[in-house]
């Protein structure tokens, strides 16, 4: 766990926003990905409200139109949640959707001299870059040196997003190459879980009893044939939909990027690979934490799905990283978490809520043959820096959440 000898040790530590100066080549890749993610027409049904694509600038250049690739839709079927409202919009005037010609083209087009700034359109679901708690932060870094991790904070081998949400109205977030991309294996497959009830609030894909099982599997246990399954039910076009879309905004050029599944979780090649770094399975750590705030918030697709989504991250049957490490010293926590491994690959997020009240998000994303281990030692430094913040006010749970089941699926 010590420092490796000839590690440089500059002073400085890593903010947050570390990507604050991003090659604008990158910028251009991504805005070209949104704008290409299809090559067909989209259904009729994703046709209305679409408008044509007029460049920022007024030219004497013809217009063109951004085609978005999507399966022909089949008939119907009843969704998870009825009420959960439809990323498509259903007439002009309601809000760009998911999938449309208007919402990617909004991304890709940034006006002249824009490229570097939020477009006045674009709200976050999310903000949680606007609750950077200094104190927090401080105490992480000193976590990570504590450890003998500062080195690797320094060469980038290592990215943490730690936010409290114990009061999920004014989230303390702390992080250390929090918009850093990493490799991240197995966690982004909560990607493909977020598709999947994603496309079914829609009426696209029904959520069976094999699709449901599917889920489970791919989350719990980390299975990569369900995984692999599950891309080509839904669409791998479609989860780069969802995940750069404006309602979720989970990978975001703003912030470098973000969660990406690219491609299979089988000996293929990929199918694309994130614009920006050119990873096939990557995340930020901050990121990661946005879908967890999102999820405790109950805005992914709907509160409905948002309980059942959690529900499946709960039984994790990976004994590792941060789930070891919390169980340790909180045998009685909930723990909500997806994690990954390969080669020397290691992350894992999670979202922890405590018998005292206390609720977190955790994140790691390692690059290390011993990634695993550092893992498992951190969330022991960032339960303990939960304990530090006596200001905050808890209510103490007398019965912990999740012990209810609950569905919304046929098959849950």
């Amino acid at each position: 766990m010590g420092a490796r000898r000839g590690a440089s040790r500059p002073g400085g530590r890593q903010p947050v926003r570390d990507e604050a100066r991003r090659p604008r080549a990158r910028w251009i890749a991504a805005a070209a990905l949104v704008a290409g993610v299809g090559l067909a027409t989209a259904p009729a049904s994703a046709q209305r409200g679409m408008r044509k694509v007029v460049p920022a600038v007024p030219k004497p250049a013809p217009t063109r139109t951004v085609v978005v690739t999507e399966p022909a839709a089949p008939p119907r079927v009843v969704a998870p949640d009825a009420t959960a409202q439809p990323v498509v919009p259903a007439a002009p005037a309601a809000p760009a959707g998911l999938g449309t010609a208007a919402a990617l083209s909004d991304l890709a087009q940034p006006a002249p001299g824009d490229l570097f700034q939020r477009r006045p359109g674009m709200w976050d679901p999310a903000p949680l870059w606007s609750y950077l708690d200094p104190i927090l932060e401080e105490g992480l870094a000193d976590a990570v040196r504590g450890l003998g991790l500062q080195w690797a904070v320094e060469q980038r081998k290592l990215a943490l997003a730690l936010v409290d949400i114990t009061d999920v109205r004014q989230p303390r977030v702390a992080a250390l190459n929090g918009d850093h991309m990493l490799y991240a294996a197995s966690l982004p497959k909560i990607c493909i879980m977020l598709a999947v009830y994603q496309k079914a609030a829609e009426g696209r894909l029904q959520i069976d009893d094999e699709t449901y099982a599917q889920m489970v599997r791919m989350i719990r246990r980390s299975t990569n044939d369900d995984s692999t399954a599950l891309m080509h039910k839904v669409g791998k076009d479609y989860i780069a939909r969802v995940m750069l879309s404006p309602r979720y905004r989970l990978y975001d050029p703003y912030h470098n990027g973000g969660l990406w599944a690219g491609k299979d979780y089988a000996a293929v090649g990929a199918w694309r690979r994130d614009p920006m770094y050119n990873i096939s399975h990557g995340a930020t750590a901050m990121q990661v934490a946005h879908f967890y705030y999102l999820l405790q918030t109950g805005r992914l697709v709907s509160p409905q799905a948002s309980r059942e989504m959690k529900e499946i991250l709960r039984y994790s049957q990976s004994d590792h990283k941060f789930l070891r490490g919390i169980r340790e010293i909180r045998p009685d926590a909930i723990v909500y978490r997806k994690a990954g491994t390969w080669g020397n690959a290691h992350a894992d997020g999670a979202l922890i809520e405590r018998r005292d009240g206390a609720t977190y998000i955790a994140v790691g994303l390692a690059e290390d043959p011993m990634g695993g281990e550092w893992l498992k030692q951190l969330i022991i430094q960032m339960d303990r820096l939960i304990d530090d913040q006596p200001y905050q006010q808890r209510v103490r749970r007398t019965r912990l959440p999740g012990e209810v089941p609950h569905s919304v699926s046929a098959g849950g």
